[in-house]
């Protein structure tokens, strides 16, 4: 699975990420909405080959998000099966991002959701996609909203408060 846009390439993760995949996870400010950041380079070894596993089980799962320009890997995105209930769904397609700090505010999270919508809705003929973020997260909230993604829950997650949304393939095919 590959996706192109002007300034991204999206691919599956592969073993030779898991160095800058370790930069990011291991960030705290990267991980202060997310949970514990890892401690060892092995950690992220063991989070891309359950991400691979989620390729082979359920076709779909997080991408590795690359700058066209460097060529460099500079976080994830994707959609991902829901196989465990979250906020009462399951198996529904999850909208999820992660980048390294010094590619936040340039647009890439909304580059690449648009790319994964496009793919969930078009080619997946999924008639919606999910996605939730701790309420304190401003920057993943406002970019969920501008994607059209609308807010139609909250609940508690690790004793935190997620807010869900939704985006109908209606609702996007409006926005296009």
């Amino acid at each position: 699975m590959r996706l192109e846009s002007e300034r991204l390439i999206l691919r599956k993760l592969e073993e030779a990420d898991v160095d800058r995949m370790f930069l990011m996870d291991s960030d705290p400010e990267v991980m202060k909405y997310l949970g514990t950041p890892v401690k060892n380079i092995e950690e992220s070894r063991e989070i891309i080959r359950m991400i691979q596993k989620q390729y082979k089980e359920n076709g779909v799962g997080r991408l590795a998000v690359i700058e066209k320009k460097s060529g460099l890997f500079i976080g994830w995105s994707g959609l991902k099966l829901l196989t465990i209930p979250v906020n009462g769904y399951v198996n529904t397609l999850d909208l999820g991002y992660r980048y390294i700090p010094e590619f936040w505010g340039k647009g890439y999270a909304m580059e690449a959701a648009k790319l994964l919508l496009d793919y969930g809705f078009n080619e997946l003929n999924t008639d919606a996609v999910y996605a939730y973020a701790d309420s304190g997260n401003t920057g993943s909230n406002h970019i969920l909203r501008k994607l059209g993604f609308e807010k139609n829950g909250e609940f508690m997650e690790s004793g935190v408060l997620c807010f869900w949304y939704e985006l109908k393939r209606e609702k996007y095919s409006g926005i296009l």
